[in-house]
């Protein structure tokens, strides 16, 4: 693997279908950094919803470019990013409440994932990333020639002093490659599967990184950035299945976990109270401790099975097959589980965080309209359902020409090394604490237009 860096302007979470262009059927969704909003795309547009209630789904914004397979929001911020199928090298970025465009940029092959936190912006394509200075848009580094990666598999890590970017470092085995964003250098590698990997995911503060193999029975959990391995749950013992999605909640207790299959599973990441010690053991660690002492009679690959755990609490969705997403989420002060599903639903269940067990249903709402063309996001009949609130259309945010990716991208209000002119760029303390705040004529990224017609490069290997 080499890496270069970026002297010039550059040219996926939760994603329902696989990334790429043509291949993609129903919806792709995927939550923000805090599981605030949704971002919906779909045949005939993109759509971001609100997550504040259970009972109400609010749509904050409306699109109609069509083929949206990638879209992304700044924690609560209003910068949006797209990538739609017509255009599928094409990356733009918008400032949504103002229907305007801040910049796109082009890139050699399709784009696969794009990531978001408060200090970058990482562009993921089958053998390469590319990671920018979210501030100003400008090309940091290069990573060229990485194991290829069809799905675009990475994660970034939303915490803002240990901005963290994990992706695969082998295509047949499951190596994960963990790279300092900030810092621009290769933190560590760890050996985490036999198989290659489906699914990543960093913890809030960036201490801890989830990962599962394409055969979906065990999930491991890393520390950061020494890359030890701190837990192991099992999900299945001969069944294998695609696990679509990992989330942790936002303490970092639980690890929710979503597949093609209808059971959605939570782990809790406790350790087990250490033998001789002062604290009363509890009933878990006490079975914990059991099955570690009987294990030692059984053959090794049995044993391994036994001493591992098992799942805290489960969700069981009324169909399965579908891709899906999953998160969690303190929604009106009570922990949440959240499940979007291909076929345009969101189900918000109730979890209980000291007992477990089964969780409790307490809405389910349709996200495509009356009016939109994948009326077959109606849930099945019986269900509990809310049309999302309906929202100003901003057509003119992404109109977007129906012809293929173009030569060059440009960059209105951009240098040509592709960093906002003037050095103008968002103050630290923007990013300091808490949202962003993209409301304002002196946030970033910069909203003076400029008027020259400005030129940004290609994107291009460096």
């Amino acid at each position: 693997m080499e890496s270069g860096e970026g002297d010039g302007a550059a040219g996926p979470a939760g994603e329902l279908d696989g990334p790429g262009p043509g291949i993609r059927s129903g919806c792709s969704a995927s939550f923000n950094q805090d599981s605030t909003s949704l971002a919906l795309g779909t045949k005939t547009g993109y759509k971001l919803f609100s997550l504040t209630m259970v009972d109400k789904l609010e749509c904050i914004h409306e699109s109609d470019t069509p083929d949206v397979y990638i879209v992304e929001r700044l924690f609560s911020s209003s910068l949006v990013v797209v990538v739609s199928s017509a255009q599928s090298q094409r990356m733009n970025v918008y400032h949504f409440k103002k229907g305007t465009e801040i910049c796109n940029y082009s890139y050699p092959n399709n784009i696969l994932a794009v990531k978001l936190n408060r200090q970058r912006l990482v562009v993921c394509l089958e053998e390469s990333i590319y990671i920018h200075n979210i501030k100003d848009m400008k090309l940091l580094k290069t990573l060229l020639d990485t194991p290829s990666n069809p799905s675009g598999l990475c994660a970034l890590s939303i915490n803002h002093s240990n901005s963290y970017l994990a992706y695969p470092g082998s295509a047949t085995i499951g190596e994960i490659i963990v790279y300092d964003a900030n810092l621009l250098s290769t933190v560590t590698m760890i050996p985490a599967h036999d198989s290659p990997l489906a699914a990543l995911t960093f913890n809030a503060s960036a201490t801890k990184l989830a990962s599962a193999s394409e055969k979906g029975t065990v999930i491991r959990v890393f520390s950061i950035p020494e890359g030890l391995r701190l837990f192991e749950f099992r999900r299945g013992i001969t069944r294998y299945v695609n696990i679509s999605s990992l989330s942790f909640s936002p303490d970092g207790q639980f690890l929710c976990s979503s597949s093609n299959t209808e059971t959605v599973h939570i782990f809790k990441l406790e350790e087990l109270v250490p033998s001789g010690g002062e604290e009363a053991a509890t009933w878990t660690s006490y079975v914990g401790k059991m099955f570690s002492a009987a294990s030692s009679y059984f053959p090794a690959p049995v044993s391994g099975m036994m001493s591992q755990d098992r799942a805290f609490a489960t969700v069981h969705l009324l169909t399965s097959g579908q891709k899906n997403v999953c998160t969690m989420a303190m929604i009106q002060k009570l922990p949440r589980l959240l499940v979007a599903t291909a076929d345009g639903q969101l189900s918000i269940y109730n979890m209980d965080p000291l007992e477990g067990g089964e969780c409790q249903l307490a809405h389910k709402h349709r996200l495509f309209g009356a009016d939109d063309e994948q009326s077959e996001g109606a849930a099945s009949e019986g269900s509990e359902l809310t049309e999302p609130a309906q929202c100003p259309s901003y057509a003119a945010t992404a109109a977007l020409p129906a012809s293929g990716p173009p030569v060059t991208a440009t960059l209105t209000g951009y240098s040509e090394d592709g960093g906002a002119k003037n050095g103008e760029v968002i103050p630290e303390h923007e990013f300091a604490a808490g949202p962003v705040c993209l409301d304002d004529e002196n946030e970033f990224p910069p909203i003076n237009w400029c008027r020259d017609g400005t030129r940004g490069s290609r994107a291009r290997r460096s």
